[in-house]
């Protein structure tokens, strides 16, 4: 069994060798959780097993489709393992806890603080009014001695839907405070979520714990962390556990802003033009970005014709941009999800199809022409390159799931493609559907348009497709 330790002392070496006398410390000093097999774990159910790959239907409820090896833990109950939750061997109090988990499309489980408080994990895909039970909410207790109606209570929901799809890895960071005990064993202070961050985004601030989610056990100083497994199916991984700091005790120093936010929303299509930073050290200086009322949104450079990156939920801090002096940028404030990793055209006249993608758009001849806005007061972007005119049209879906995409131009270039992605790895799951840079984000072609091209390039993956006369495509996320 492989662990890994920040401290590795006699208290460490006793549990590494199954000896019940396990601190709750030693769960908060662990570096992670070992997933190479089950034995940080409690009598694992049937349900549960490991894998190193996993993949979600985007068409049946409830179907994990993983593949034999280790490092990713899954749960899929059904008729022949009945789901148990999974509690670990280790205790713990005060900790941070960050983690990966990926949903099947339609499923629903659950991560309880020391068994007792619940952090809801549910497809929450595309809702746009997140409850207490949806994916991140803190679920609600409960008392059958109340009103119809009203015996769930003190459940919150997130500040808003940072959820991804099924099948795409979300992060989860849990900044957890444990109740207190005096020596007679009466509880003298409330447990806190003092910060939950889904995706990057925080969705819960400071939120007091009057008493355990429904379906837990009586509150203590110490508890193991359990996961949900009666529900649906999910996997997780990267799970790592380290030490609350003191200074984040009851919410307190989490550092002083010098400004109120300058936030901006979008209950209609809405446009706003700034510096985008968009990946490490890479910023657009003549970027727009576009706001959905479906809480879909996006940003796109207009001097290369490129879909930078989008996000579900809230809109734009303009506070970098509009503050003090300021610096130009605005920033997404949902879960943003990254297309690019550098400024690259987005079309290109190729020699062959195993010809260098270009750096820039140096001898292509583009000159952007601005926007055109379509019956619905949203943007379709032109632009002129090797003598024709392209219209880029990306548009929200209807569901608010993701973004449709579609290029057309006025009259035929010969050997003109679109790069579609960038990325670690593509993956086609089905005809005309592929997987993108680690589970990502999805990416699914139009049934009348060619083939695509995927190719390996300094360690990466490109996948670029011929243009044609019009090119649509969809990116969910």
């Amino acid at each position: 069994m492989k662990l890994n330790y920040l401290k590795f002392g006699t208290t460490a070496f006793m549990w590494l060798f199954g000896t019940a006398l396990v601190s709750a410390q030693q769960l908060t000093d662990q570096s992670g959780i070992s997933l190479n097999d089950l034995s940080s774990f409690k009598a694992p159910g049937k349900s549960w097993s490991l894998a190193n790959g996993v993949t979600a239907s985007l068409k049946t409820d409830n179907e994990l489709t993983a593949v034999k090896g280790e490092g990713i833990l899954v749960n899929y109950p059904g008729k022949k393992n009945q789901g148990a939750d999974l509690f670990t061997n280790a205790l713990h109090g005060n900790m941070i806890l960050e983690l990966d988990y990926l949903m099947a499309k339609g499923s629903n489980s659950g991560i309880y603080l020391q068994g007792n408080y619940e952090i809801q994990l549910l497809d929450s895909w595309g809702n746009t009014k997140p409850l207490s039970s949806d994916n991140g909410g803190i679920y609600e207790r409960w008392d059958d001695l109340r009103p119809e109606g009203q015996k769930g209570f003190n459940g919150y929901a997130p500040r808003q839907n940072a959820s991804k799809a099924p099948g795409l890895w979300q992060h989860l960071k849990i900044a957890f405070q444990a109740p207190k005990f005096d020596a007679t064993g009466n509880k003298i202070a409330n447990a806190r979520m003092l910060t939950v961050e889904l995706n990057g985004v925080l969705i819960h601030d400071n939120v007091e714990l009057l008493g355990p989610t429904r379906g837990a056990g009586k509150e203590k100083a110490m508890g193991p962390l359990r996961l949900q497994g009666d529900h649906g199916a999910v996997a997780f991984k990267n799970i790592k556990i380290s030490k609350l700091p003191a200074d984040q005790l009851n919410g307190g120093q989490k550092g002083k802003d010098s400004a109120d936010p300058i936030y901006i929303d979008a209950p209609t299509n809405t446009m706003i033009r700034s510096f985008v930073d968009f990946a490490p050290n890479q910023r657009s200086v003549h970027a727009i970005s576009v706001g959905s009322p479906k809480q879909v949104h996006y940003s796109y450079d207009l001097d290369n014709g490129l879909l930078l990156h989008a996000w579900h939920g809230e809109f734009v801090d303009a506070t970098p941009m509009w503050h003090d002096r300021g610096n130009g940028t605005s920033k997404a404030r949902g879960a943003v999800t990254t297309f690019t990793n550098k400024l690259t055209p987005a079309v290109a006249q190729l020699s062959s199809p195993q010809a260098a993608w270009p750096l820039d758009s140096t001898g292509t001849g583009f000159r952007t022409k601005g926007y055109v806005m379509d019956n619905e007061e949203r943007p379709e972007f032109k632009y002129n390159i090797y003598g024709a005119q392209v219209t880029d049209a990306i548009k929200a879906l209807d569901s608010g799931k993701g973004l449709s995409r579609t290029l057309t131009i006025d009259k035929p270039v010969s050997g003109l493609y679109v790069l579609l992605a960038n990325a670690s790895a593509i993956e086609e799951l089905v005809q005309g559907l592929y997987l993108v840079d680690g589970k990502a984000f999805y990416l699914e072609l139009d049934e009348t348009v060619s083939k695509p091209i995927i190719r390996d390039v300094d360690g990466k993956k490109e996948m670029i497709i011929l243009l044609g006369n019009k090119l649509k495509y969809s990116i969910s996320f």
